[in-house]
C-alpha cells in the first residue's frame, strides 16, 4: 500500500505541475519512453537502482531513456525523485501517471490479438466503433497469435471478445463431450 500511495501522489503531483504549462501530453510521451526502456532494458532497474552510482549518473540514464531532449518538467521530476531516494518506485510512478493521464484525456487502451496481420484499415474502423461509443480516444495495440487459429480477441478495459476459433472448437469439444457423457 505503502508504494501505490506515493507513486500516485508523485503522479498526480507531476500531472498538475505539467498542466500549468501545457506540457501534459509531452510528458506523457516521454512517461511512455521511459516505461518501454524500462520494459526493453531490464538491467536499467538494476542500475536505477543502485546505491553506488551518483545521482547524476542516475539522472543523465532516466533523462535518456525518456527520449533524450526531455521537457523541465521531466527533469525536475527526476531530479526530485532522485533527490528523495525514491528510485525504487519509479516504475510505479511512471503508471500511476500514465493511468492519470488517459483518465483525464478519457483514453482507453484497446488490444486486439488476430492469427495474422490485420490492414490499417480494419484497425482504423475498430478506433472509430471504440471512439463513438466512448466518445474518447483509443490507443490499440495489435499483436499476432497463430494460436488462436483464426477470428480474433479484443480486449478492452475489463471487457474481452474472444471469437477465436481455438475458442469456439474448444466449446464445441465441451458441449459434444457432455452431451456424450449423457447418452452412457
Amino acid at each position: 500500500m505503502y508504494i501505490g500511495t506515493i507513486s500516485v501522489r508523485y503522479a498526480k503531483a507531476l500531472y498538475e505541475y505539467a498542466s500549468l504549462s501545457n506540457a501534459e501530453e509531452k510528458v506523457y510521451n516521454e512517461m511512455l519512453s521511459l516505461k518501454e526502456s524500462f520494459s526493453n532494458v531490464p538491467e536499467l532497474s538494476r542500475t536505477i537502482n543502485n546505491p553506488v552510482l551518483t545521482s547524476s549518473v542516475k539522472s543523465s540514464l532516466l533523462l535518456e531513456a525518456a527520449g533524450g531532449d526531455v521537457s523541465n518538467e521531466m527533469k525536475r521530476f527526476i531530479s526530485l525523485v532522485l533527490e528523495q531516494r525514491r528510485e525504487s518506485v519509479l516504475i510505479f510512478m511512471i503508471n500511476s501517471y500514465c493511468d492519470i493521464y488517459r483518465k483525464k484525456k478519457n483514453i482507453s487502451i484497446g488490444k486486439l490479438i488476430t492469427a495474422h496481420s490485420v490492414s490499417e484499415e480494419v484497425l482504423e474502423r475498430i478506433r472509430k466503433i471504440v471512439v463513438n461509443t466512448t466518445k474518447g480516444e483509443l490507443e490499440l495495440v495489435n499483436s499476432i497469435d497463430s494460436s488462436i487459429e483464426g477470428g480474433f480477441i479484443f480486449e478492452i478495459g475489463t471487457y474481452r471478445l474472444d471469437a477465436s476459433v481455438a475458442t469456439q472448437l474448444r466449446r464445441i469439444k465441451s458441449q459434444f463431450v457432455e452431451k456424450n457423457r449423457r447418452i452412457v
